[in-house]
């Protein structure tokens, strides 16, 4: 699970996180606060975590995040003077913040130093496209927790049950209960091994004749329709191969640092 956890923060941020350090070199002053400087560099932080959420840099953001940094620092001050930063939760809470901070630092110090060329980056392109297959399927299913219940589904269904009804009653995925079980156009390897094999055997309208097991449950699935799977060119996923790599490699050196690491 610590993997995984350290996999997503990978993903979710810290591609951008280099490109924000780098800006937060300078050594100027925002604003004074009793005495106290607020450097030019933590405004630019906070400028470049916003736009990497997509709002424009400009004067009136500017002068908001910097309102916002001098409310925090008289808040701060406050705090301070109160003796809060003595509170055993407190201090807990900013040793989290801490360890957080470097995790990224650390992560954006693997990107800066860890280049993947274009001979990698085709290659893991040509593996994908095997891997996608030349087929995308529609099809619709129905989840339940028992082998018995789902093969009394089937049952129903070649009985001329209604799908779209048992789906909404009895379908364990939320996701697509209410719309009859059907899921979106998907190539096989979308899917987990025992579906995506299932889901390649059918023919179009058919049903599957045997409970499909995977680790979310059992599984009764009907094949929608085929059609031919559409490739996007290279240039068009580029970036997201370097990241697929990328976060493979950084799952890697974690693994790597965990059997090194002493932990009673």
């Amino acid at each position: 699970m610590l993997l995984t956890k350290f996999s997503k923060l990978l993903i979710a941020g810290v591609f951008s996180l280099f490109s924000i350090l780098v800006h937060a070199q300078s050594t100027a002053v925002v604003a004074k606060v009793n005495g106290v400087e607020i450097p030019q560099s933590r405004l630019e932080l906070m400028v470049q975590a916003n736009v990497a959420q997509g709002q424009p840099d400009g004067p009136e953001m500017r002068r908001a995040l910097r309102e916002n940094l001098i409310a925090e620092e008289i808040i701060a001050q406050e705090a301070l003077k109160k003796k809060l930063d003595r509170d055993p939760e407190v201090i807990a809470q900013l040793e989290i913040s801490r360890q957080a901070v470097l995790v990224r630092a650390f992560q954006a110090d693997y990107i800066k130093n860890n280049v993947v060329g274009d001979e990698t980056l085709h290659k893991e392109y040509e593996i994908l496209k095997v891997q996608m297959g030349d087929k995308e399927y529609k099809a619709r299913h129905i989840l339940v927790q028992e082998e018995d219940e789902a093969k009394a589904i089937i049952a129903s269904l070649k009985k001329k049950g209604d799908f779209d009804k048992i789906a909404a009653e009895k379908s364990l995925d939320e996701g697509s209960k209410n719309e009859g079980g059907v899921l979106n156009w998907s190539p096989s390897g979308a899917y987990v091994r025992p579906f995506a094999e299932a889901l390649t055997n059918l023919k179009k309208g058919e049903l599957t004749s045997k409970p499909v097991q995977t680790s979310f449950g059992w599984h009764v699935i009907e094949l929608i329709d085929t059609r031919p799977m559409e490739i996007p060119p290279f240039e068009e996923v580029k970036q997201n191969i370097q990241q697929r790599i990328l976060q493979r490699e950084f799952q890697a050196v974690v693994q790597e640092l965990r059997g090194k690491a002493k932990v009673e």
